[in-house]
């Protein structure tokens, strides 16, 4: 692939943005070499208003196909465990840390590929961006990419998932698995308990939700 010119997406993020802005300029960013592989920017999706953004690593195959976020087999995961937590999906913002999908050839299959350091950082503005425009009250970072990306490589989301967690990014602030992890457990009955402490980290995001908007 030919070297890239930009080192960060910061130029092409739009002045007074809003989310359609924003999907719009994100369809054109250079601002790392993923988007040489990719077939699209994969943007987030869901309301302006969203009270809460879940945000994890890259978007899969699928999702590069469609160009949205979370279609594939582990949205239907995470579709099912906001639907079992009790948290309204037209409340919740989803996106990625990395808006390209970066994959490695595997006979006629795209398998996912981690991204790098430099390529979640030169991806931050879009995120940065995303929560300016979004203001959500929580943040439920998936997996452990999107958990180091924001909190830092020390942070490990099997010691600290389920908690809150100070941070800049919200009010609220959470780190849980990915939802592909769960698809990735070795037999049913592991994916059954894999599903199940899932639902009761967004059930934490739930109860915290709701009890404000009663209040």
């Amino acid at each position: 692939m030919a070297r890239n010119p930009y080192p960060t997406a910061a130029p092409f993020v739009p002045e007074h943005p809003n989310l359609p802005r924003l999907r719009q300029a994100a369809a054109g960013c250079k601002g790392c070499d993923l988007w040489q592989r990719g077939t699209q920017t994969v943007f987030g999706e869901g309301s302006s208003h969203a009270r809460v953004m879940l945000v994890g690593e890259q978007p899969g195959d699928k999702e590069d196909l469609m160009g949205r976020p979370f279609v594939g087999p582990a949205g239907a995961v995470l579709d099912r465990a906001l639907l079992e937590a009790g948290i309204d999906r037209d409340e919740v913002y989803v996106t990625n840390i990395v808006k390209h999908f970066k994959w490695e050839p595997r006979g006629k299959r795209r398998i996912h590929k981690k991204p790098n350091a430099l390529q979640i950082s030169a991806c931050r503005p879009w995120l940065d961006a995303e929560i300016e425009v979004t203001r959500p009250e929580v943040v439920v970072l998936l997996g452990a990419s999107a958990a180091q990306g924001l909190l830092g490589r020390d942070f490990r989301v099997t010691q600290h998932r389920g908690e809150w967690v100070e941070s800049e990014l919200a009010l609220y602030v959470m780190a849980t698995v990915h939802p592909s992890s769960i698809l990735r457990a070795p037999d049913e009955e592991s994916r059954h308990d894999e599903m199940r402490k899932f639902v009761a980290d967004l059930k934490v995001v739930a109860k915290q939700i709701y009890a404000r908007k009663a209040a």
